[in-house]
């Protein structure tokens, strides 16, 4: 199974993209984790993307092209892969389709979630990280039994940069002008299928496995 999962930052695609890695056993290639680590790390890498991270703009093509091409080839994506993050833009969508060209293989499946943008927003801006071992809550939907403190290990929770609120309004904004296009993409290539990413996680996840065994 090879998938790409589109949508506006926090409209689930992590979620369903952990969930169908248990139900295909393929690995998640999440770009926006493997950006976010380099940070943490102070790679080369990282600082160069930090500064586009935290203003809300994307990563420049070639830093992303280059890191998934690399993961393509690892053993674990010789069964399939979860694209999570990306294609951001049609150009890294072409420069993804030669890159699947040369190794010999093709998509399966595009799944689009849609979601409100006000709701995007009460999700993001909700959203903690804990310092300590990286896992992470929810204000609303998910808080933490002490305030501000993670209940795995008891370190610090913190609001990531760009999950605050200006930050995540240039997201949207950014990803109506440059990743909405994918679907108009995708659609012309017979591999789309949009769900609504505001249903119950269960619902949502229900509807993109019919997806994909629809073919």
């Amino acid at each position: 199974m090879k998938l790409i999962l589109l949508g506006p930052p926090g409209a689930g695609k992590g979620t369903q993209a952990k969930m169908l890695t248990e139900c295909f056993d393929i690995p998640q290639i999440a770009t926006g984790d493997i950006l976010r680590g380099a940070v943490q790390a102070g790679t080369a890498l990282g600082l160069q993307a930090k500064g586009y991270m935290d203003a809300g703009a994307l990563v420049p093509d070639q830093v992303v092209i280059g890191i998934v091409r690399e993961r393509l080839q690892q053993a674990d994506c010789h069964k399939g892969f979860i694209l999570d993050g990306f294609p951001r833009t049609v150009a890294q969508a072409d420069a993804l389709q030669g890159n699947l060209v040369a190794l010999g293989r093709q998509l399966d499946r595009v799944v689009s979630l849609t979601v409100d943008a006000d709701a995007l927003v009460e999700r993001l801006t909700g959203r903690r990280t804990c310092r300590a071992c990286g896992r992470g809550f929810h204000l609303t939907f998910d808080p933490p039994q002490a305030a501000g403190r993670c209940d795995a290990c008891g370190g610090e929770l913190f609001q990531r940069d760009d999950d605050q609120e200006t930050t995540i309004r240039k997201r949207l904004a950014v990803y109506a002008e440059q990743t909405a296009p994918l679907i108009d993409y995708y659609r012309a290539a017979g591999l789309l299928t949009e769900l609504d990413g505001m249903l119950p996680i269960p619902v949502v996840h229900r509807q993109v496995l019919a997806a994909l065994q629809a073919g």
